[in-house]
């Protein structure tokens, strides 16, 4: 800051602005401009050009590789420490930022024998301790814990370590205890508002931001971070065009995060672009491997989902609701117990988890492993507790569905299952067999041989027919049973079929005797029964002919 100044602002002495702009000299812009307007672009640009001028110095090359690494550019500033480390006489932190760039590109080995080297001090511990972690080395861990000391560098990579490990509102607590002494740390509001994401506080999350975007309304990840809670509060589009903005202003951060940004983009446009896009991120962006796995499940590939996920040890509860959800639908599509089994144990282990159990991921997952289970009285508990939050869910509203159905509740499971919109899921088997059924108990029947034919010539639809006619001979809508029975004998001349069609012709003759059909109805029943060239048919018909004559009906 200037503390005085060479001429007064005011008065005679001050030069009038004509005559001050045109005696101003063009200032060349400094390194500390570049880096505090965090142009690291700019200021590689002015390192090289003093480097290339025959300015070049030890000092130069640790900015010149300072400013990679904050560009996102570590294998650059790998390079750069790379060729510093081979020099007699190098700096002794050269190892310790080399070791940083190996660990930011996922070189955790390499990092560690960097780290070794380089002299003991606090950042190497701090580096060591998030080795630990990756290496998943508990005792490693907790011997570089014990070095942790009281200063905020060393809290705040106790805090990542604990928002590593899902431990959510340890990290906030901690942010929050540095927040109270050092208001003017702003990006330690990124840091909390990114927990509170996590913990599915989206609106908490945005207010906690905005303090950070007020004073730096260009930062890639406080945009990025933005656009995730509108995807979460809101919609895709909302989310995209927070990154549109970030795209526009051309932000020097923007380079930065461009890979971040590229696969989120992925995600708001519901997959647009995922094998394109995901594939090259698998290690550089974690979220990259779950959400390929998830556009494979979209696309019904379940076996390349279960390929790019089968080797994945899961530290998350994400990585573990996902393995489940693969192995769980493997298991369904290859008839697989042991797939199913693996589901329903992953389900559990989420849903029973302490940080879990009353989240609402956490719900699912129970909801999830008793489906499995197929104790649908205690799928409902969870399912009751979170189905204000899956109205217009689509595929929330099927499984409801199910387990309405599965424990006898047909009037209500009606209801859910024609909430459900998704095209896709309204020509699924399950889903068309499943309402055929609630429409029979519901005695509906008539809308359930809607459904039949509807439907195309296929394997699916004679399975159809066969519950249609089995389940509505059950409930006494013999009718429609006969009717569906009549076509089954015409596909397949199998003789339960005509048994089938046979009773069903006599109950609805004895409804039609009753007053519960309409006598009209006869007529049908007589040309149903005439579908079929069996010695009893002409017993029957003789019996039902005899009956309309007398009530005067036609039967031509």
């Amino acid at each position: 800051m200037m503390l005085s100044r060479a001429k007064p602002a005011t008065g005679p002495a001050a030069s009038s602005p004509a005559k001050d702009s045109s005696k101003k000299k063009k200032k060349l812009p400094k390194l500390e401009d570049y880096l505090t307007n965090r142009d690291y672009t700019g200021a590689i640009t002015l390192l090289e050009f003093n480097r290339s001028s025959g300015k070049g110095s030890e000092e130069v090359d640790m900015w010149i590789a300072y400013c990679a690494f904050h560009l996102g550019e570590y294998k650059r500033a790998m390079e750069e420490f790379q060729s510093m480390s081979k020099r007699d006489g190098c700096h002794p932190d050269v190892w310790v930022n080399l070791a940083c760039c190996n660990f930011f590109l996922g070189m955790y080995k390499e990092s560690d024998e960097a780290a070794q080297k380089s002299p003991k001090s606090r950042l190497q511990n701090r580096l060591l301790f998030h080795l630990s972690h990756k290496f998943n080395d508990e005792k490693r861990l907790m011997h570089y814990h014990q070095n942790l000391q009281d200063i905020i560098e060393d809290q705040l990579s106790l805090a990542s370590i604990h928002y590593l490990r899902s431990h959510y509102q340890e990290a906030i607590d901690i942010y929050k205890r540095i927040l109270l002494d050092n208001r003017d740390y702003l990006a330690l509001n990124v840091y909390v508002a990114l927990c509170y994401y996590k913990l599915d506080y989206y609106d908490v999350s945005q207010e906690v931001l905005a303090v950070y975007l007020q004073h730096y309304p260009d930062s890639a990840i406080a945009i990025n971070l933005k656009a995730c809670n509108h995807f979460r509060l809101y919609n895709g589009k909302a989310a995209e065009q927070e990154l549109k903005t970030l795209q526009e202003m051309a932000s020097p951060s923007f380079t930065f995060a461009k890979e971040l940004i590229k696969h989120n983009l992925v995600v708001f446009r519901g997959g647009e672009g995922a094998l394109q896009v995901l594939p090259p991120l698998i290690d550089v962006i974690p979220e990259a491997r779950l959400n390929l796995v998830i556009y494979y499940l979209r696309q019904d590939d379940v076996s390349e989902a279960y390929n790019l996920i089968k080797d994945l040890e899961p530290t998350t509860p994400q990585e573990y609701i996902l393995k489940g959800v693969v192995n769980a639908a493997l298991g369904q599509e290859t008839g697989s117990r042991e797939h199913l089994k693996i589901a329903q144990q992953y389900f559990q282990l989420v849903g029973g988890s302490a940080s879990e159990c009353d989240t609402i991921p956490g719900r699912q997952c129970m909801a999830s492993c008793f489906f499995l289970l197929k104790q649908f009285e205690d799928v409902l508990i969870y399912f009751n507790s979170i189905k204000s939050y899956f109205y217009n869910d689509d595929t929330f509203n099927f499984n409801y569905t199910q387990a309405k159905a599965a424990v006898g509740n047909f009037k209500e499971a009606e209801e859910v299952a024609l909430l459900v919109q998704n095209e896709k899921l309204k020509n699924d088997y399950t889903y068309l067999s499943w309402l055929a059924r609630i429409y029979i108990m519901n005695n509906k029947a008539r809308l359930a041989w809607e459904l039949y034919l509807k439907m195309e010539t296929s394997g699916e639809s004679f399975s159809l027919l066969q519950l249609i006619a089995n389940d509505c001979y059950k409930m006494g809508q013999f009718y429609y049973a006969a009717k569906a029975f009549d076509v089954l004998e015409r596909l397949d001349p199998n003789p339960e079929y005509w048994e089938g069609k046979r009773g069903a012709c006599v109950g609805v003759f004895q409804q039609i005797i009753a007053g519960r059909e309409p006598r009209d109805t006869v007529r049908e029943i007589v040309q149903l029964l005439r579908n079929t060239s069996n010695p009893q048919v002409e017993y029957i018909t003789r019996t039902i002919k005899k009956w309309a004559k007398d009530n005067r009906i036609s039967l031509s």
